[in-house]
């Protein structure tokens, strides 16, 4: 299948799916996404391949959602408009990220996320989806949704991920976190330097694909479920309606900014994603300097 968004790509019997929008650290329109989870699936039901890398082209793993991309502004003036928090709204995120997202995660084999520079909100929703992650000591990991009337994105696993103080402490702090801190708190398996990077990802891969593919399916399956049993897939579903109130709240908020305000003004006033996360982050400057 022929791809716009991403590169596919088999090794030996490992799919290496590269996000190739380096012009934007590959922020997540719904076209990639698409091509994201279509990928996944083609690796699933193709024989020959036991372990999957998920990657990001040039200097970033994933700026997380594309707020404002000319692509990104395009797709969603195409689509039906609905209403922060209204139930088209729900539905339209739950079949983009909820649904998917589940369906990966449940899938026999495993998946490797492969992550350098910038790792934020919507990336950090898709390197935790995946089996293991593989950091460059460059990655920075961040969930900013507080810092503009949020909670979190749409997938909310971080309690699982970092243990509940840490979850809290940077969920409602917004602070980017280091793949050092990353790797001593357990979301991250290894951390290399940068030129290294590639080469263990792909190593970690091989050495995988050299298992059983029955053991590799039973023993992601196993793990799955004791996750499940501590409530994991109920956290995730409870976490979406949350995030789906917080579009709600963010009309009566004065206090909240809104994400797409950029996105929303005419074409020749549009604020660039820059210039949005910049007027966002300018209260904290002083406070990030002692915490």
């Amino acid at each position: 299948m022929a791809y716009e968004y991403i590169l596919y790509e088999k090794i030996d019997k490992v799919a290496k799916i590269t996000m190739n929008r380096p012009e934007v650290r590959n922020a997540e329109n719904y076209g990639m996404n698409r091509e994201i989870f279509t990928a996944i699936a083609e690796a699933e039901n193709d024989d020959d391949v036991r372990a999957i890398i998920l990657a990001g082209a040039s200097s970033s793993f994933s700026a997380g959602h594309d707020m404002g991309s000319p692509v990104a502004v395009a797709e969603r003036e195409s689509l039906p408009q609905h209403k922060g928090g209204s139930y088209g709204s729900y539905l339209r995120e739950e079949s983009r990220w909820i649904i998917p997202m589940l369906a990966l995660r449940d899938m026999s084999k495993p998946i490797i996320a492969q992550v350098q520079g910038y790792c934020i909100m919507g990336g950090c929703m898709l390197a935790t989806m995946c089996d293991f992650i593989v950091a460059s000591e460059d990655a920075q990991f961040s969930e900013r949704a507080s810092r503009q009337g949020g909670y979190s994105t749409e997938f909310f696993s971080y309690v699982y991920e970092l243990g509940a103080k840490k979850a809290k402490e940077y969920l409602m702090t917004g602070d980017f976190f280091s793949a050092e801190e990353a790797h001593r708190l357990g979301m991250v398996n290894k951390v290399v330097p940068r030129e290294k990077l590639e080469e263990t990802t792909m190593a970690f891969a091989q050495k995988l694909a050299l298992q059983s593919a029955y053991s590799l399916k039973f023993i992601k399956q196993a793990v799955n479920y004791v996750q499940d049993l501590m409530g994991y897939r109920q956290a995730v579903r409870f976490g979406f309606n949350i995030h789906s109130l917080t579009h709600s709240h963010r009309a009566i908020d004065p206090e909240a900014l809104d994400p797409l305000a950029g996105a929303r003004q005419e074409p020749g006033e549009r604020m660039s994603a820059r210039q949005h996360f910049e007027e966002r982050d300018a209260k904290f400057k002083e406070l990030d300097k002692k915490w």
